[in-house]
């Protein structure tokens, strides 16, 4: 059984939302996903794509998949790779497809001139810390994410609702 990884395509998104639906519910946000196909395939493939996606197969079946996309670093002067999301099947874990997806995206990231290949993961997500660890990524602890959404998003434009 062989790992294959390959750029997706617009057939892939009712497999990539399915993905990120079962990404989802394992984060304990099940009700969280807004995306839907037609959103989706404009973010992917439309004129100006968002963001990209490669596919792990096992024997012709999508097992798993990685979102991603550009940043840049002023201090580089550089893009860096933004790996937004990685899921595998759990069917799939231990069949080194999330191995398979990552020195994808490392390659693309030296093949991009990209010095960085940068991702968040939740801290009670303890099987994916080891599985990155294992692969030699190293924790950020000086740097924290910030977010602002909804109400506190309008307001901080200035454009109350």
């Amino acid at each position: 059984m062989t790992i294959a990884i390959r750029p997706a395509t617009a057939a892939d998104v009712p497999t990539i939302l399915r993905f990120i639906r079962e990404l989802a519910a394992y984060e304990r946000e099940p009700d969280a996903v807004e995306a839907t196909e037609p959103m989706l395939h404009e973010a992917l493939f439309g004129a100006t794509p968002a963001a990209e996606v490669l596919i792990a197969e096992r024997d012709g079946d999508s097992i798993g998949f990685a979102l991603f996309f550009h940043t840049f670093s002023t201090w580089t002067g550089r893009r860096g790779l933004w790996l937004e999301d990685l899921y595998v099947t759990p069917e799939a874990r231990g069949s080194g497809a999330g191995a398979a997806l990552l020195q994808a995206l490392a390659a693309l990231a030296i093949d991009r001139d990209c010095p960085r290949l940068e991702w968040t993961v939740l801290d009670w997500n303890t099987p994916a810390i080891d599985f990155y660890r294992a692969k030699g990524a190293l924790p950020q602890d000086e740097w924290t994410t910030q977010r602002v959404t909804g109400p506190a998003l309008h307001a901080l434009a200035g454009r109350n609702r």
